[in-house]
């Protein structure tokens, strides 16, 4: 019997009966966002206001129970429909975990991040850290990410020219057809992509409705992904400025960088460096004149072999104005930056590698002071004048130091440099499983979000692996593993880091989502390139859209997912941006999308709770004091009718609420259509692959 379905003469009726009040546990509700924690981002020694809501009159008592203590809450408002329960203490020096206990009559249960339970759950209690604030610019904000070589070639004369100089065993070549598939062992092969291309496609990107640019790796670099930097200091000119030319290419059979003197005088001469930080520096600031943000990658785990400090290559060996290089010599000032097993100077390969790769020097923190000052400084300089960068994004975060105590060391210390520099950058780490111990306030803001977003979205729509190595039907349109999934890795947030959380549907490392919606399992050594362009669904691809600009955090493309792009994981999926060739009709869906998620505030700072969910349906709502927003998904192939019940996110009993996107198998729609509210239900049909959306505002 579903109680809620009862008219008011029976519910009387088992009041009577049972001589106390029927529980209604949907009406049950709090999290910490704004409306109901106040201040959301408290320093320490401020008094912060808690709120719950509950059904009216439908519960005894309501208490905070915190790890400092329980504190009693008072009715503080009331409506047609909801009572709402307030109470308050102070914050202090220490992080808070707290949760709510709920009475009515003899029933006594526990609310917190998985909603309503029998016992108590500290692991999903709601958090506070003192003194802990994101930036507000961050909060949701749409983000485009830019890996620089493949997105476009605005400057001809920085281009990499064949055979400029050897790259893991063989010299490195020019590709000529911008829209050739990458190869197998693409990371020695350049397009061309610059920051002048990028420059270029300003316009592009604010039309799109992009708030915020995150850049894949720019420092100088021998590969085209850049993650083996070779000097901290400068904007890889290949992708700024080469003023200064000159030199030549490796001879054929020659692969002793040591001759590559073309690469040498583009990368090490100093007037070729300051015009590329110059040129960045104008970037940037044309960047901002247009309201957006820029992201950096810092890759501070590892260097390059090829980085000044080792000079394995012999880049720097002989050129003015540099030190020789720990490979090259034993009484290196970077002697410490790294860790030598054998005496064996001069040219000392006896280093260690990052997971092994001599290409990756591992940076030896713990053994060099100068080595860890140098890398704060790094952090300062960029989000700081002239740069003026508006944050890190931080590779392989995890991975950084030999001991996990180091590392919390190094990056908290790292967060005091660089928030001092400059107190609105975002400090955003690529992390794989739990971050929650970086996430305690003061390290990490926040995650590039796998575990509560990628991973649960893409085995639900697709029932692929994120790299679409695997398929696992089980995951398929399996509602109850996606909302267990969400509210379990969700709870390893606050809310301000959540808020922040950078959401992906694609990126540089896995496949693009919507060669995952074929549902093949494979590469491109195993498959060809072609085969991820065959039989991909755009319908799924837009309902995923949908539900990445609908959800808590700050929705994240990569460039040219919004085009059509497709590719199988690295390198197919970094193929160059299609210029010419898009589709334009998905650019549109998504610029739709995105205008969508700006305008409705509650997208970025709202409550979420999940409304419905069966198999390949899922129906959940976002919603704040003033809007309420429903957004549901039918990824089956057949139309579902769908009841919700949309009192439970504050919609008035009797209400009309606009539909404000609608996609489907064939088409998409932005216009206007209303939808009746009738006893707090709202009901409508989902035809195949569609998603919806639905507003009210009061």
């Amino acid at each position: 019997m579903n109680i809620h379905n009862l008219g008011k003469y029976e519910k009387k009726q088992i009041y009577i009966a049972t001589m106390r009040p029927v529980l209604n546990k949907r009406a049950l509700f709090s999290d910490a966002t704004s409306q109901y924690l106040s201040p959301m981002e408290p320093n320490a020694g401020e008094e912060v206001t808690v709120r719950f809501r509950t059904g009216k009159d439908n519960v005894d008592a309501v208490k905070i129970i915190t790890t400092h203590g329980d504190y009693p809450m008072k009715k503080c408002e009331t409506n047609d429909v909801f009572d709402y329960y307030e109470g308050k203490f102070v914050v202090g020096e220490e992080s808070i975990r707290y949760y709510f206990q709920v009475k009515s009559g003899a029933l006594n249960c526990y609310f917190n991040k998985l909603g309503v339970t029998k016992h108590i759950e500290p692991y999903y209690a709601f958090s506070i850290y003192p003194g802990f604030h994101t930036p507000d610019w961050a909060k949701g904000a749409v983000i485009y990410q830019i890996f620089v070589d493949r997105f476009c070639n605005g400057d001809k004369t920085n281009d990499v020219v064949d055979r400029e100089y050897s790259y893991i065993g063989d010299t490195v070549q020019q590709v000529k057809d911008w829209y050739q598939y990458p190869s197998s062992m693409d990371v020695r092969s350049f397009y061309g992509g610059d920051l002048q291309g990028v420059m270029d496609k300003l316009d592009y990107l604010q039309n799109l409705g992009v708030e915020v640019i995150y850049f894949n790796p720019l420092f100088v670099s021998p590969s085209n992904h850049k993650y083996d930097s070779q000097d901290y200091d400068y904007i890889d000119p290949h992708y700024g400025k080469i003023v200064e030319d000159g030199g030549e290419a490796l001879p054929e059979g020659v692969g002793d960088n040591a001759q590559a003197t073309k690469y040498i005088k583009r990368v090490t001469d100093k007037k070729n460096l300051e015009a590329s930080n110059q040129f960045f520096i104008e970037l940037v600031e044309e960047v901002h004149k247009r309201g957006m943000k820029v992201i950096l990658d810092g890759v501070f785990n590892h260097c390059g072999s090829f980085n000044k400090w080792m000079d394995r290559e012999r880049i720097y060996e002989m050129q003015e104005g540099y030190e020789k290089g720990a490979y090259v010599d034993r009484e290196s000032p970077y002697h410490s930056f790294f860790s030598f097993h054998e005496d064996r100077w001069p040219y000392n390969h006896t280093y260690d590698g990052w997971w092994g790769h001599d290409t990756l020097p591992k940076l030896n923190y713990e053994g060099s002071e100068k080595l860890y000052n140098y890398i704060m400084e790094v952090g300062k300089k960029w989000v700081s004048p002239p740069f003026n960068v508006d944050g890190w994004r931080l590779d392989v975060a995890a991975d950084l130091g030999h001991s996990g105590e180091f590392n919390h060391k190094f990056w908290k210390d790292f967060r005091k440099a660089v928030k001092e520099a400059n107190p609105e950058a975002i400090i955003l780490a690529e992390h794989y499983g739990n971050p929650n111990e970086w996430l305690q306030g003061d390290e990490w803001d926040t995650v590039m979000n796998y575990d509560a977003f990628m991973e649960p979205l893409t085995w639900f729509f697709t029932g692929m692996e994120k790299h679409s190595d695997s398929r696992e039907d089980g995951l398929y349109g399996n509602a109850d593993s996606f909302i267990g999934a969400m509210k379990h890795h969700m709870a390893s947030f606050s809310t301000p880091s959540l808020q922040t959380a950078m959401n992906e549907l694609s990126n540089h490392d896995h496949s693009r989502f919507l060669t995952r919606t074929n549902r093949r399992v494979g590469r491109t050594n195993s498959l060809g390139p072609d085969a991820a362009n065959e039989g991909v669904n755009k319908a799924v691809l837009r309902e995923a859209v949908i539900m990445q600009m609908t959800w808590p955090g700050a929705p994240t493309l990569y460039y040219g997912d919004e085009a059509g792009l497709c590719g199988f994981t690295d390198p197919d999926n970094r193929r160059t941006y299609p210029w010419g060739r898009e589709d334009m009709e998905l650019i549109e869906f998504h610029r739709e999308a995105i205008r969508m998620h700006k305008e409705n505030p509650c997208f970025s700072h709202g409550s979420l709770k999940f409304l419905g969910a069966d198999y390949q349906y899922i129906a959940y709502g976002r919603f704040s004091k003033d809007e309420h927003i429903v957004v549901a998904f039918n990824n089956s192939e057949r139309p579902r009718q769908c009841e919700l019940p949309v009192w439970e996110i504050g919609v008035p009993r009797e209400a009309v609420m606009k539909r404000i996107m609608f996609s489907t198998d064939s088409y998409y729609s932005v216009g206007k259509v209303d939808f009746q509210v009738r006893n707090g239900h709202v009901f409508f049909e989902l035809p195949p692959f569609s998603g919806i959306v639905l507003r009210h505002r009061e």
